[in-house]
């Protein structure tokens, strides 16, 4: 079985930053595509930033130039830099990844993490 564990949510002022972790544990043989959503108060979940097996990324056009997916494969991590916060990116974050394991893959999802952006 594989688990996530977020970490790094929390109160910031606007114009803030925060940076999310996620952590992969179990018998994980390699990590492919990985993922950050969020889902703000009475709205859908929603693709923040992705990044492939191969290392390219993807973001909302809402974050681009404010947020920064990265990985350590080699400690089965995966963060998420937030910059210039405002209002708009209160939320609750999960982190997403497809974990290949023995004999086939998971579609694994973390427990959430809430960003309030306020002052």
């Amino acid at each position: 079985q594989v688990q996530l564990v977020e970490s790094g949510g929390g109160l910031v002022q606007p114009g803030g930053s925060l940076r999310l972790s996620c952590a992969a544990s179990g018998r994980i043989f390699r990590l492919n595509a990985m993922g950050w959503y969020r889902q703000a108060p009475g709205k859908q979940r929603e693709l923040v930033a992705y990044i492939t097996g191969g290392g390219s990324t993807n973001y909302a056009d809402s974050v681009k130039g404010r947020f920064t997916i990265s990985t350590d494969k080699d400690k089965n991590t995966m963060s998420l830099q937030m910059n210039s916060l405002g209002p708009e990116d209160t939320a609750v974050y999960y982190c997403h990844m497809n974990v290949v394991i023995t004999g086939g893959s998971l579609e694994v999802w973390g427990q959430g993490t809430l960003v309030t952006v306020s002052s």
